[in-house]
């Protein structure tokens, strides 16, 4: 993963100085690139990231098709590419997402999504932990799963945003995990059973 500021990018001539990038920019950037890497904005900071490999994909792709099955009408699951536009400075690509089908447009979605999901890599592992997670909490994603796929043990953890009281901010709390042949049975935001083994079988 690489946090590029302005002046590290290959077009930095053309783009602005001395203040966060915008979406115009990030589009610009992006555009220009196709180079099959992933491109987000936090916070004003361009973060790229190397396309996926092959361990991430397999899981990524059972869970999509697990979710779909599970969803109730009115909601829609999509995998990355895709763009959640929290604000002019931040556009985020969770691997996979689910929110409801009113939410949509054809470019992206402009609120939270209801659920964002994170399958982790080595190069994104830490972003995804932290970085990623509480930008999405801080926008009020409601829940939030990662899932390390690694092939000895693979595991899930599930988080859930509990509203902050007062002055306090809301938090992710930890509603379940599972690794290996154990069971993530969970009811929100729908009611699904995720065994991590079977995520990453060939």
């Amino acid at each position: 993963m690489a946090v590029m500021p302005t002046r590290a990018h290959p077009d930095a001539a053309t783009l602005p100085r001395g203040r966060p990038l915008t979406r115009a920019d990030f589009d610009a950037i992006r555009d220009a690139a196709d180079d099959g890497h992933r491109y987000e904005l936090i916070d004003g900071v361009l973060v790229v990231t190397p396309g996926p490999r092959y361990h991430h994909q397999e899981a990524s792709g059972n869970l999509y098709l697990l979710v779909r099955k599970a969803l109730p009408d009115g909601l829609v699951v999509l995998y990355a590419p895709f763009d959640v536009a929290l604000a002019d400075d931040t556009v985020m690509q969770p691997d996979l997402l689910v929110a409801r089908r009113s939410d949509f447009n054809e470019r992206d979605i402009v609120v939270a999504p209801l659920l964002a999901i994170e399958v982790l890599s080595p190069s994104t592992r830490s972003f995804d932990l932290h970085t990623k997670k509480d930008r999405l909490r801080r926008a009020g994603c409601a829940h939030y799963w990662v899932v390390d796929p690694d092939r000895e043990r693979p595991s899930i953890t599930a988080w859930r945003l509990v509203p902050g009281s007062g002055e306090d901010e809301a938090t992710y709390d930890v509603v379940g995990t599972a690794a290996g042949d154990g069971e993530l049975a969970l009811v929100e935001p729908f009611p699904v059973t995720i065994v991590p083994r079977r995520l990453v079988e060939r």
